[in-house]
């Protein structure tokens, strides 16, 4: 995604949703939730899409050794720690359970 193109795509998309009482009641001080929203929505597509079209491609390749496969489910796993990283920054989305307690 070009950045001009993300740019004008996050602006679009935090106006939207700075609209919207439901997101706006997770402001705290400087911390806009729209704004969380609409950058993580922008990033989970990026990693969702290279998954889709360059992962499981790969991943489906009967010609990588054992040793490739691998390295490819670390590389899955680091994008996968993002995406991760990325559903539990919104307090919008904090009733979905996904961060883990450190107890």
């Amino acid at each position: 995604m070009k950045e001009s193109n993300f740019g004008k795509r996050y602006k679009q998309l935090g106006d939207r949703l700075s609209k919207l009482s439901e997101v706006t009641k997770h402001d705290k001080g400087e911390h806009k939730e729209a704004w969380t929203l609409a950058h993580s929505f922008l990033d989970l597509e990026g990693a969702f899409r290279k998954f889709l079209d360059e992962y499981l491609p790969r991943l489906e390749n009967s010609h990588l050794s054992d040793e490739e496969v691998n390295d490819l489910l670390l590389d899955i796993g680091e994008d996968f720690r993002h995406i991760i990283y990325h559903l539990n920054d919104p307090e919008f989305f904090r009733y979905l359970g996904t961060k883990k307690d450190s107890n």
